[in-house]
């Protein structure tokens, strides 16, 4: 075995890198780029899909995301002054969309924490693709505050919602967010999302060996005819500080094989280019897919990396561009949106980004020596979201 599937390290550190400077031929007159409704990375990968952290707090310390041992009460999050306000937020937005942008998600930490969100989901709501057609706006969720606020959120312009949900087990699910948090409540939240339309409602769960696999067929049998997509997740190496070990990892394949054993499967074409989950359709007693049964899908960025067709870029809660859910450090935005810089500023510098994205680091894992000493200072996943 090696140190990275044996022992948990948490380190202390600062989890908010500096950001990086904008490429500066994004101002010079002769190489000053605009937006023209695609652009692509040096790997030939469009910009479709932001994704925008509105919070770095959270209501959860589910353990492979936002430890107790790190964001425990005297944690320094950021000030209000420093997240992105929603007129920056949409400014942003405008200008990815300009350059090829059809669906944006929002996230967190947990996003239903950010006060009157729905004014920013309204201000997305009305931005349009240079072909005039709305976005594509959904939410990521842990679903405890989704009950109240569903019908909001739905008549602010919001299509529909991920949850995130580790397990029905109630023992099970309030030791995964490790605050004590009811399932029950998650389920209700559900519930109210469907009840105003927000959907199809999507369902996230973390298989974590060891920890919650016993929770997969129980949430297959829960969700299937439900009309929602029950999505399994390899759990990741995201960060630095959920002491992410090789052997806690459940490979999707066997998450699969699980599956079959019990509930017939058969494999589905992918909804759309980039798309993350591989998806598999309920059989019926012919062997074919009947939609009426529903699907469920598996993200296998661990053992089956798709770098080679992701189209998403992210945005921190503070105005940091990121190219890769796994990277280092982002480039800063926040200074261009309140500084002097013009929108043709703006477009020019996120397409130098994008143009020279290389990212690939879900390809490059299986070839990376294990882990010495302190982890890689990758950036946490609740700064930027999933």
């Amino acid at each position: 075995m090696t140190n990275r599937d044996t022992h948990r390290v948490i380190p202390l550190m600062d989890l908010r890198p500096s950001g990086l400077a904008v490429p500066a031929a994004a101002f010079h007159a002769d190489t000053r780029l605009a937006a023209n409704g695609l652009i692509a990375d040096l790997r030939g990968r469009a910009l479709r899909d932001l994704r925008i952290s509105v919070t770095d707090r959270c209501n959860f310390r589910c353990n492979y995301c936002m430890p107790k041992e790190i964001f425990d009460k005297d944690y320094a999050y950021l000030k209000h002054t420093d997240l992105l306000t929603f007129e920056e937020i949409t400014r942003l937005a405008h200008v990815f969309v300009a350059h090829g942008v059809e669906k944006i998600r929002l996230t967190g930490g947990e996003p239903l924490l950010r006060k009157n969100l729905e004014q920013l989901i309204e201000q997305l709501a009305a931005l349009r693709t240079p072909a005039g057609k709305p976005l594509d706006i959904t939410l990521t969720t842990n679903g405890a505050l989704l009950a109240r606020k569903a019908q909001s959120l739905k008549d602010a312009g919001l299509k529909r919602v991920t949850v995130s949900l580790d397990g029905l087990d109630d023992a099970v699910f309030r030791s995964m967010n490790d605050v004590d948090f009811p399932v029950a409540n998650v389920l209700a939240g559900i519930e109210a999302a469907r009840a105003v339309g927000l959907g199809p409602i999507k369902i996230n769960m973390v298989v974590k060996r060891g920890t919650n696999a016993q929770e997969i067929l129980p949430m297959a049998r829960h969700f299937k005819g439900s009309g929602m997509v029950l999505r399994f997740i390899e759990y990741m190496d995201v960060g630095a500080t959920n002491g992410w070990r090789m052997n806690e990892v459940m490979p999707s394949a066997e998450v699969i094989a699980l599956l079959q054993s019990e509930l017939p499967l058969v494999p589905l074409e992918p909804s759309a280019p980039g798309e993350t989950a591989q998806r598999w359709g309920y059989a019926n007693a012919h062997g074919q897919h009947d939609p009426a049964l529903g699907e469920i899908g598996v993200i296998s960025s661990v053992t089956q990396a798709f770098c080679g067709s992701c189209n998403r870029a992210r945005l921190s809660t503070e105005g940091q561009l990121y190219l890769c859910l796994f990277a280092e450090k982002g480039y800063d935005l926040r200074s261009l949106v309140r500084g002097s810089a013009s929108e043709a500023d703006v477009q020019s510098a996120i397409a130098h980004i994008w143009q020279g994205r290389t990212d690939n680091y879900s390809e490059q894992r299986s070839t990376l020596p294990a882990d010495q000493g302190a982890p890689v200072k990758r950036v946490e996943m609740s700064y930027i979201g999933g």
